[in-house]
């Protein structure tokens, strides 16, 4: 079988978990005797583009002219039996699909955020979660609040975008869910049941686990949504040292929120932004890993990363988060009191709960269970195809 995976990806700069999964996935699936065309754009190019094609920048998003004249010839060339798409913005487009199906390509998506209606793709909005957008023909609400990058006018084209593409991603022969939150996003939006598999990603079985370290780990990118916030307003309420240490890894606008609380408790480090090594050896440091992002979360890399590692996982009962903790860990609501309550819990279960951890990562998201998946969803939109082209 010959797919192409297509993806735009995000920048170096900001690490990026889709970016990896992405990766990943394409290893396993070429492991497993599939012929993978990876078709990628990286928005780090943008510095480096033509005048013209700098110009006709602002379009990217709507039409994607230059990927698709290199899409179509792609297509023309390999006859590839499916198109496997990620993420399409800024520099494939939506477009990709009706290329696809104007050459008797299948399409199947990962929906890795909400995008077919929010600008954002994050349904959170200056420090809450929003829905303005839902149900509207064009997303006002996202041009009014400056939600794609902070611009109005950039703003302006993600929302028109979304209205434009409307019938595009209803085209979708096939949508993979990583969650069952995802699921719901997608009948919201009109898509059918029988065109929606759940799916979630998988990692690189890293091997058998470290004996648990020590305390806590926070490891993510530092801005609101993330909820470095309410992970120290609920660890204030217990006395300096009580609940052993907390380590917090990353970089963002909320990085002085770190470095302050670093300086005013003895039990809490800051390690500043760490590449994979780093990140590896911090949790193996830990006992705990905490993920308890405020907003909706799709499905927290992190998160599967602390089960493979068999570490077990504090997170918030928003999005994705519970369907990926399931028994091996522990939920609050995105609330301090309501998370100040688990920490000890956490702390005094975490050996406990390690082995459950890493049972819940092969048995749900090992890369033998979701490649195999993966492909039979493939085979199964190939035979469909060559049905509806008899």
């Amino acid at each position: 079988m010959k797919v192409v995976v297509a993806h735009n990806r995000y920048r170096e700069a900001i690490p990026s978990g889709e970016n990896v999964i992405v990766d990943t996935e394409i290893e396993q699936l070429r492991a497993a005797g599939l012929e993978v065309l990876p078709f990628q754009r990286s928005s780090d190019s943008i510095g480096s583009l033509s005048p013209v094609q700098k110009a006709l920048l602002p379009v990217a998003p709507v039409l994607g002219i230059e990927a698709q004249r290199d899409l179509a010839s792609l297509i023309e060339n390999e006859k590839p039996d499916i198109l496997h798409l990620h993420n399409p913005y800024p520099l494939l487009s939506p477009r990709v699909i009706r290329t696809a199906h104007a050459h008797g390509v299948p399409v199947i998506q990962t929906v890795h955020n909400y995008r077919q209606v929010c600008s954002s793709g994050l349904y959170f909005r200056d420090g809450h979660n929003c829905r303005d957008c839902r149900g509207k023909v064009l997303g006002w609400p996202a041009i009014k609040h400056r939600c794609y990058r902070g611009s109005a006018a950039q703003s302006a084209i993600m929302a028109t975008t979304l209205a434009v593409h409307r019938p595009t991603w209803r085209s979708v022969d096939r949508y993979i869910a990583l969650t069952d939150k995802i699921a719901a996003h997608l009948g919201d939006y009109g898509i059918p049941a029988e065109r929606i598999v759940i799916k979630p990603n998988g990692l690189p079985d890293p091997g058998l686990p470290d004996p648990i370290g020590e305390g806590f780990l926070y490891g993510a990118r530092l801005s609101p949504e993330k909820g470095l916030g309410l992970l120290l307003d609920a660890w204030r309420r217990h006395p300096d040292g009580s609940l052993g240490p907390l380590r917090i890894a990353g970089d963002g606008e909320l990085r002085q929120l770190a470095e302050r609380a670093a300086a005013e408790r003895a039990d809490v480090t800051y390690l500043g932004p760490l590449d994979r090594a780093g990140m590896t050896a911090a949790r193996r440091a830990a006992a705990v890993v905490v993920a308890v992002p405020t907003w909706e979360d799709v499905l927290p890399t992190v998160i599967l990363e602390a089960m493979a590692a068999g570490r077990p996982v504090l997170g918030t009962a928003v999005g994705g988060v519970p369907y990926l903790v399931g028994d091996a860990g522990w939920l609050a609501e995105p609330d301090p009191a309501a998370l100040a309550a688990i920490l000890p819990l956490a702390r005094d279960g975490a050996a406990r709960k390690a082995p459950e951890a890493r049972e819940r990562y092969l048995s749900h998201f090992h890369p033998d269970v979701l490649t195999k998946r993966l492909i039979e969803v493939y085979a199964g939109m190939v035979a469909d195809s060559q049905r509806t082209s008899r």
